[in-house]
């Protein structure tokens, strides 16, 4: 085949797009579905491993690609039947903690909702006005506006600084498909955690079994204004 004619596969493009943006996928990323112990989290929220192998470190800025450009503006909806997009409606901006749910799930996603609560509260008053806690459906054929609000209110999770998002299935399937986080079915999305500041371009992944202090540690790093480093003396 003429080396000129090939075409490079969609998921190469799309995994060198996060990597600019600084949210390549971390090692060990699991999906809903997994069986695994490692991205098992029971039901009193126990971790499977000890911190130190569940964070992530933080990525840098300095990604050639424009947040914008790549977030695009897409139209969702979010639990209170507002119309927003994405970019410049829910991230820009801000320091973000993202994660996929679906409301009719009886496990994992109650479970992992409930634990942002208490990382909401391990980072104390001041800290949390600087986060925005984002939650994205993955089954928007079936989970409205009217339930993921009653989803959020359940967990604990009826927050100003909380958003949940639905809207028109190929929509939201591309957002999710551009955080790296589509699964073959509702089911099967990906439990991982993203964290980010997307003004500097810093981001996390962090498995969802780490302890609640821990999470909150790394989200107040990424409150921080990026020290400036001198390149000469």
């Amino acid at each position: 085949m003429n080396a000129a004619r090939r075409t490079v596969p969609r998921r190469t493009l799309l995994l060198a797009s996060l990597a600019a943006l600084g949210l390549a996928l971390a090692p060990g990323a699991f999906a809903h579905g997994d069986k695994h112990t490692e991205g098992h989290v029971d039901k009193q929220g126990a971790t499977a491993q000890p911190a130190a192998q569940v964070v992530t470190p933080p990525a840098t800025g300095g990604g050639t690609h424009d947040a914008r450009a790549y977030f695009t503006d897409t139209e969702l909806v979010d639990q209170n039947g507002r119309k927003v997009q994405f970019y410049s409606d829910v991230l820009k901006d801000r320091v973000v903690m993202l994660n996929v749910v679906y409301t009719n799930c009886k496990d994992a996603c109650p479970l992992i909702t409930r634990k942002l609560k208490e990382v909401r509260d391990a980072l104390g008053e001041e800290a949390a006005r600087k986060v925005h806690f984002i939650s994205i459906s993955s089954d928007p054929l079936n989970d409205t506006p009217a339930s993921l609000k009653a989803f959020a209110a359940k967990n604990e999770a009826d927050n100003p600084n909380w958003t949940f998002l639905t809207g028109d299935k190929a929509k939201v399937d591309f957002v999710l498909s551009r955080l790296g986080q589509l699964g073959q079915s509702a089911e099967e999305h990906s439990t991982l955690l993203i964290a980010g500041d997307v003004a500097t371009k810093r981001w996390n992944k962090i498995r969802p079994d780490a302890p609640p202090p821990a999470i909150a540690e790394r989200l107040k790093v990424l409150t921080e204004p990026v020290a400036k480093v001198s390149m000469g003396r």
